[in-house]
């Protein structure tokens, strides 16, 4: 029986930000800003070089908004506008991930991580494994208990498997949402319980599961967990009081895995190397010398079918 392929699902946002702030703002011949690009670029060479996955695909963001947004009009509502040398750049990066061979996948009104979530779902239905590459924490969410599915912070050079799920976040995988319910999540805009931390989140979804299932009154605690938890009354009473501000945020932090349109297809996730025309013009068209030195795999087909 064959074994079963392993999917390298990349979250092109993380990545692509990443190089904007850590690379020099380069420009192209045509005056064309391309750090974040050039950056982005180098970033997928690297792990290609250093992974030699077999099966690979990118996900990006298509907007600055998406369906949260209508939910919850504050969501992500603090950060800045992107800055104008960057925007131009997100085409740049689609077109990089065709030349070097890599499927780019995006969906209007949904985010990268529901993008990778669907995949994921389709993909392991299939028998597949998945590596999600991002340093997105929500999608920690995804890390499946039987280990096919688990989470790479390529920055920090670390894979979570549920069990290290456990050790960094106090939670199993599957309550991810809940835990960023009752803590919030800064990175998002999106408000959890005031006065409840990450260790007594950690504590009462140990203890009881979800939310919607922690008693209001500590008195209904069994007694070993409010001698556990110093102030077992008082975040018993906050999170009563602001459950469904918590459940809310649950909801906006759970990925959706049923983006329409996008299917996993193992054919075209099969990694075969660099389209070797659409990426020699690429190269030449941003002057990146360098980096066409460094591709290790060629397709047989010039160029991409149309």
């Amino acid at each position: 029986m064959a074994s079963r392929p392993t999917v390298h699902l990349i979250d092109a946002s993380v990545y692509i930000f990443r190089a904007y702030y850590s690379m020099p703002g380069l420009t192209a011949p045509n005056g064309t800003p391309m750090g974040a690009a050039y950056g982005f670029a180098s970033t997928l060479l690297k792990y290609l070089a250093d992974v030699r996955p077999t099966h690979v695909g990118v996900a990006f963001d298509e907007g600055a908004k998406s369906f949260r947004n209508t939910v919850e009009p504050g969501y992500k509502a603090q950060r800045e506008e992107t800055p104008p040398d960057l925007a131009p750049q997100f085409a740049i990066c689609r077109r990089a991930c065709v030349a070097l061979g890599l499927p780019a996948f995006g969906s209007p009104d949904f985010e990268a991580d529901d993008v990778i979530a669907t995949l994921a779902k389709q993909l392991l239905a299939k028998g597949a494994r998945v590596v999600v590459v991002s340093a997105d924490k929500d999608l920690a969410q995804i890390v499946r208990e039987d280990g096919r599915a688990v989470f790479h912070d390529l920055a920090r050079e670390r894979t979570l498997d549920a069990d290290g799920v456990r050790a960094k976040f106090g939670v199993a995988p599957a309550q991810i949402p809940d835990f960023l319910g009752l803590v919030g999540d800064a990175v998002d805009n999106l408000p959890g319980v005031p006065g409840v931390g990450p260790k007594g989140a950690a504590f009462v979804l140990e203890s009881f599961g979800r939310i919607e299932e922690i008693p209001a009154d500590a008195g209904q605690w069994p007694e070993e967990s409010r001698q556990r938890l110093r102030g077992a009354a008082r975040v018993a009473a906050l999170i009563d009081t602001h459950r469904d501000r918590a459940l809310r945020t649950r909801d906006l932090a759970t990925v959706r895995a049923d983006v329409p349109a996008i299917r996993a297809d193992l054919r075209e996730l099969a990694y075969r190397g660099a389209y070797r025309d659409t990426a020699r013009e690429l190269f030449d068209e941003y002057g990146w010398e360098r980096i066409a030195t460094r591709v290790l795999q060629w397709r047989s087909g010039s160029a991409p079918p149309s």
